[in-house]
């Protein structure tokens, strides 16, 4: 039996056989080549209307193949569920994919477009990683909507709204390659991240988080992104002059973790004495707030660690802090809930910008700082394999 894929754009389950290819839309030897016409499956599952050259199905096993009607030959490979072009080589290396929800208010567009600046930036030079955008759409959406507003204008987007259909807005999907080693040898690891910027709200009630995030299901890591201020004992030990989030609508994080907890169960089938084998970091967003009150010895006011390696002890001393300030924040359930129902999570605390916008949603310093934006995700990158670690 063949192992079965997901597909980045619409998170489907298929086997590699079954994959379909796009004509190239050139002229074949004899001259002739296939008009573009609209493709109704992509544009009912991904929204895209526009022309282009027929799809058709043949041995997805193979890298390429000819397109009987034209006799032109193409390396266009699709989803056969949505029609997506998917990313050069998929199927033919460890394609893992890591999924990204956040609560309401808890920055998860600014966390994403942060995490995936530095990826591209100062943590890809740290383990010799190169991050690009697996199709036009992602390259040119990150850079004008997410990427340019905030580095370039000092500006946060405005506020995801909430989505109407399943799919109505597109994934960014992009590959991060760094070198691993198999059996002495180096060798290139990949991994998709498939970014599905889900609104707050759709969090809110578990019909929306069934719509939305049911990537999770096929993710092979999770990212949770969550904003202690939301918690009544964190919101007492913040600066004064940190802005508070509405009360108002917003869920409570043990709730979020609840719901998303259940959809895994579901999803994945687990029986009630089995823990979900997903990797799952829990991150708390929003630290600058809270650092001050932090005692001087805090994991959390150590200078970032450096190196190629990711620093597994710094990782277990983060982790093992941010437990006790749960009791603190009273948010316990939190870890009771992790402890009961995941086999393997961690906890994380982290600052996207450095310091909390403006009330008209500005970089207030004018430059973006982040501070350990990217330990959730390489935490689950060296669980995988995908990078080194240190002993600890």
């Amino acid at each position: 039996m063949s192992r079965k894929l997901v597909c980045p754009y619409c998170y489907q389950q298929f086997g590699e056989r079954e994959i379909w290819f796009r004509c190239s839309g050139r002229p074949g030897p004899t001259g002739k080549s296939c008009s573009s016409q609209r493709d109704e499956r992509l544009a009912k599952r991904m929204g895209f209307t526009g022309q282009l050259p027929p799809a058709f199905s043949a041995d997805g096993r193979k890298l390429s193949t000819v397109h009987s009607d034209c006799r032109a030959e193409t390396n266009y490979r699709l989803c056969p569920e949505c029609h997506s072009q998917l990313p050069v080589h998929f199927g033919k290396i460890e394609n893992r994919l890591i999924a990204l929800v956040g609560a309401k208010e808890s920055g998860k567009t600014v966390f994403m477009t942060v995490l995936l600046h530095e990826l591209m930036h100062s943590v890809g030079i740290r383990f010799d990683a190169s991050v690009l955008g697996a199709d036009d759409e992602t390259r040119d959406s990150f850079r004008k909507r997410y990427e340019a507003p905030l580095y370039d204008n000092h500006q946060l987007a405005a506020p995801t709204q909430r989505s109407t259909t399943p799919m109505s807005r597109r994934p960014l999907v992009f590959t991060f390659t760094a070198r691993g080693r198999g059996l002495g040898r180096p060798r290139q690891e990949r991994t998709v991240l498939s970014f599905f910027d889900t609104a707050g709200e759709d969090l809110n009630s578990a019909d929306s988080v069934e719509q939305n995030v049911r990537y999770l299901a096929s993710a092979a890591g999770i990212i949770l992104l969550l904003d202690p201020l939301t918690m009544r004992g964190a919101r007492g030990q913040a600066d004064p002059d940190a802005p508070r989030p509405h009360e108002q609508g917003l869920d409570s994080p043990v709730s979020v973790l609840g719901r998303i907890t259940e959809l895994l169960q579901r999803a994945l089938g687990t029986k009630p004495s089995q823990l979900i084998g997903t990797p799952i970091a829990v991150a708390f967003s929003k630290m600058d707030a809270l650092t001050r009150g932090l005692p001087e010895e805090s994991p959390l006011r150590r200078s970032q660690p450096v190196g190629s390696r990711f620093d597994a002890a710094d990782s277990r001393d983060v982790h093992d802090h941010v437990r006790a300030l749960l009791d603190e924040w009273e948010g316990s359930s939190i870890d009771q809930t992790l402890r009961h129902n995941y086999s393997r999570y961690r906890y994380f605390g982290l600052s996207a910008l450095g310091a909390a916008p403006t009330a008209d949603r500005r970089v207030a310093t004018g430059v973006v700082q982040p501070y350990r934006v990217a330990d959730p995700f390489l935490w689950l990158l060296s669980e995988f394999g995908a990078i080194p670690r240190t002993k600890g």
